[in-house]
């Protein structure tokens, strides 16, 4: 029985018609809105507009142009652009097509090994009709899964590369089993160059209408330390809280010593005497409401800094160290601040001795 040209093109437009947001994908990883998070607002549209790595975003355009994408395996620390980027190839590849053809789970996701045997493999095995393109499966944060996921995972990886390919993203590669790794092109995302950062952080506050004040935008910098996703919630945080992001906003809004408060509990440490060192600093504790975790953190460049002998310098180090890892342990913060100024004293002898 002969089929009428309209049921041809009704066929024809199957995959348009299912493409239907689903609860396991993120269809479109930008969000319009006034009130919207400006980290998903801002967040690059196609790989063009994905600056940072250019080394690796030109490999992928080339394999992604030739239609020659292999497994991909996104490494490196948060904030970094991984998902970014492969949400960018998705969108690029794939178009309007995109809720049928990708499936994303990420670390809200249940991801046993039954996820493995039966969603991600029921996905993988089916072919879209009148399309000869390969699916496009997104494993986020996959180093939180169990290794018999991953071990299950290997197999499915080998039996579908004809119907699909997986993109694995993880924050430590060590915790992605040999086998999967094996089977992926390894890309590293390293954290952001700062210049980069500043740039991007610049746009999006003339674009917002950031009223940025002195030293603001190079406060939101270094406390981003290279992720853009908290540049980003930093800099969207101050100007809710505050009518003019400068250096001292960036600091109160995130809870962190001000550089003026560090120098000066450095000072304090190196040349005033125990009993009225730790006297200042609970009271800067109090005053500031800085904890003595970010203190000790934070003390850490400014010693780096400091003229003193290499094995003053050293032992400080050590020290300041071992008193961070008892703090993660919920130790008294009052014992560890007698430790803190007790290698500081140490520090002291130390550099007399060599002064002599």
């Amino acid at each position: 029985m002969a089929i009428a040209r309209q049921d041809i093109s009704a066929m024809a437009d199957l995959d348009h018609a299912l493409a239907a947001p689903s609860s396991r994908l993120r269809t479109d990883g930008t969000v319009d809105g006034r009130n919207a998070p400006w980290v998903e607002k801002f967040r690059p549209k196609n790989l063009d507009e994905v600056a940072a790595h250019k080394q690796i975003i030109d490999t992928i355009k080339r394999l992604t142009g030739e239609n020659r994408l292999p497994h991909l395996l996104l490494y490196g620390p948060p904030g970094t652009g991984k998902t970014s980027t492969i949400l960018a190839v998705a969108r690029q590849m794939y178009g309007n097509s995109l809720a049928n053809m990708t499936l994303e789970l990420n670390a809200s996701d249940e991801r046993g090994i039954s996820v493995v045997r039966q969603e991600i493999q029921d996905f993988a095995s089916t072919r879209t009709i009148f399309s000869n393109k390969f699916k496009l499966i997104i494993l986020d944060e996959c180093d939180a899964m169990t290794n018999d996921a991953q071990f299950a995972l290997r197999r499915v990886i080998e039996k579908y590369t004809r119907n699909a390919r997986f993109c694995l993203i993880c924050n430590y590669v060590s915790k992605v089993i040999p086998a999967l790794q094996s089977r992926c092109t390894k890309f590293r995302f390293a954290p952001l160059d700062p210049q980069f950062v500043r740039t991007r952080l610049q746009y999006v506050a003339d674009t917002e209408r950031v009223n940025l004040g002195p030293g603001g935008l190079d406060a939101v910098v270094e406390l981003g330390n290279g992720d853009m996703r908290r540049s980003l919630n930093i800099l969207q945080s101050c100007h809710m809280a505050f009518d003019c992001v400068d250096q001292q906003a960036v600091y109160l809004c995130t809870g962190n010593p001000l550089p003026a408060d560090i120098a000066q509990v450095l000072h304090w440490l190196l040349n005033e005497p125990v009993a009225e060192v730790f006297r200042k600093v609970v009271g800067l504790q109090v005053d500031k409401g800085v904890a003595l975790v970010d203190i000790v953190r934070e003390l850490h460049p400014w010693i780096m800094k400091t003229s003193m002998p290499v094995h003053a310098k050293v032992g400080l180090v050590e020290r300041l160290a071992d008193v961070e890892h008892r703090l993660a342990y919920s130790t008294s913060e009052r014992l560890q601040l007698g430790a803190l100024v007790a290698a500081f004293v140490k520090a002291r002898e130390i550099i007399a001795k060599a002064a002599k």
